[in-house]
């Protein structure tokens, strides 16, 4: 089965090729988010690479108008300051590039200025290329050929009273800032704005984590586009049971993407538990008649991210449904869903959530394990994670508070004995993307409340 692939990955290159790109009416497909899960649903079109660019471009100029004026007085900064050198990105940097800034060049500078009283944001780059109409060029280096002295130049003639530049100890998002450029940085300021330098990680994480309404029109489809591509995965047009090893799957993906000009954000995974057969199996392991199959797949469209664990049973010879153990282990794993959703509530921090989840969980007699986190921008994205599969006690990376307008992983699992194996304990994983408004969690293209089924023959 594997080896039609590639005819059809020519059909679809020369397909996308063929289109016409009309980057002034580009809009993704937008689907409705829904609580329930299709079935190997089809797979939404795609845009042009010039399309892209213009959604990328339209939605971050928003997001600048917006989210960095909104997140920088209420956190009390008046300077933000942003840094990142070629091939050694910034994590805020990187998502405030437009759609044809495909990394830093040289050392991009990023400079923020609230002058107050309701005024608008300065948005200036010291930088020698541009960044398209989004910051206004600060920096002329016929002029002034140090880079380092027109940041100070910028400082003194606005003398903000809080200058941002990202550093943490806990959190990468809010570590942007290297040693050497905070030295250069500090030497070229006088002592007096020096002191005035705080932590940007507060402003990090809420720029990384908030999502725009913009954004939430689009998220979905582009979690439709996962779930279409893992209905795929998961089918006879992929799978030859009893020939077809779980690596094959997933380099099925990669090159599946690689002809669509999709990017995954990690190699996907796909796994198998079989009765009998301790833990997961994988690599060159034979998918076989009997197997439940396990993946774990991401795709990065539009800047945003999907993260999804899907299951899947081998029918054997003769059989029409999974054993009846199998699809309670599903079901059990969604009742654990219902607890970590029943827990989310605005100003908890992700270690409470936790923590409130798992007691509803284990009153009603299942085995959690709860590792969720913020999507977005990162696969493993921003804000409060809410558990960890190798802590589930609660961690200091738990202790930020959980905000509205955040996107969410809801990543998790529970453990079930299944009577059919001989009370073999199966882990029933699940992952799916959600949206957390303030007051409820919803998800983006619902959740897998059956275990799809492939045939044997």
């Amino acid at each position: 089965m594997l080896l039609r692939f590639p005819i059809r990955a020519a059909l679809l290159c020369a397909a996308f090729a063929a289109s016409p790109s009309h980057a002034q009416d580009a809009a993704p497909p937008q689907i409705a988010m829904s609580d329930s899960e299709q079935a190997a649903p089809d797979m939404p079109e795609l845009l042009s690479m010039r399309e892209r660019a213009e959604v990328i471009d339209r939605i971050l100029a928003k997001r600048l108008d917006t989210v960095v004026p909104q997140i920088m007085r209420e956190e009390g900064i008046d300077m933000w300051v942003l840094m990142a050198r070629e091939y050694f990105e910034e994590p805020v940097i990187a998502t405030m590039l437009d759609g044809q800034s495909m990394s830093a060049r040289r050392r991009t500078i990023l400079v923020f200025y609230d002058p107050g009283e309701g005024q608008p944001v300065e948005r200036l780059t010291v930088s020698r290329y541009g960044l398209g109409d989004l910051f206004e060029a600060a920096w002329e280096p016929g002029t002034q050929p140090d880079q380092w002295q027109a940041v100070a130049d910028i400082v003194a003639e606005r003398d903000p009273q809080k200058i941002a530049i990202n550093f943490s100890d806990l959190s990468a998002f809010g570590d942007g800032m290297t040693l050497s450029q905070y030295r250069l940085m500090s030497a070229a300021l006088p002592q007096t704005y020096r002191d005035r330098i705080v932590s940007g990680e507060i402003l990090a994480t809420r720029w990384l984590e908030h999502r725009i309404p913009e954004e939430m029109e689009i998220y979905p489809g582009i979690v439709r586009i996962a779930h279409a591509l893992i209905g795929r995965a998961f089918s006879r047009e992929v799978i030859t049971p009893g020939s077809t090893t779980a690596a094959d799957v997933e380099w099925w993906y990669r090159d599946t993407l690689a002809s669509l000009g999709l990017t995954p954000w990690f190699h996907p995974s796909v796994g198998i538990q079989r009765e009998g057969a301790e833990g997961m199996l994988r690599g060159d392991t034979v998918i076989q008649p009997g197997d439940l199959l396990w993946t774990d797949f991401g795709i990065t469209y539009l800047r945003l991210n999907t993260d999804t664990q899907h299951l899947a049973y081998v029918l054997k010879p003769g059989e029409t449904s999974a054993p009846q153990g199998l699809t309670d282990g599903l079901a059990a794993t969604n009742r654990v869903q219902d607890a970590l959703l029943e827990s989310f509530e605005t100003g908890l921090t992700g270690n409470e959530i936790l923590a409130r989840a798992r007691a509803k969980a284990i009153a009603q007699g299942l085995m959690p394990s709860i590792y969720s986190h913020p999507i977005g921008y990162h696969g493993h994205g921003a804000g409060t994670p809410i558990g960890f599969w190798d802590n589930q006690n609660g961690d200091p990376r738990g202790e930020y508070a959980l905000r509205p307008d955040t996107a969410w992983s809801i990543e998790l699992t529970s453990y079930n004995a299944v009577p059919e194996w001989g009370g073999q304990v199966v882990d029933f994983r699940s992952e799916e993307d959600a949206w957390f408004d303030g007051e409820r969690v919803r998800f983006l293209d619902g959740r897998q409340t059956e275990l799809t089924l492939i045939p044997s023959e």
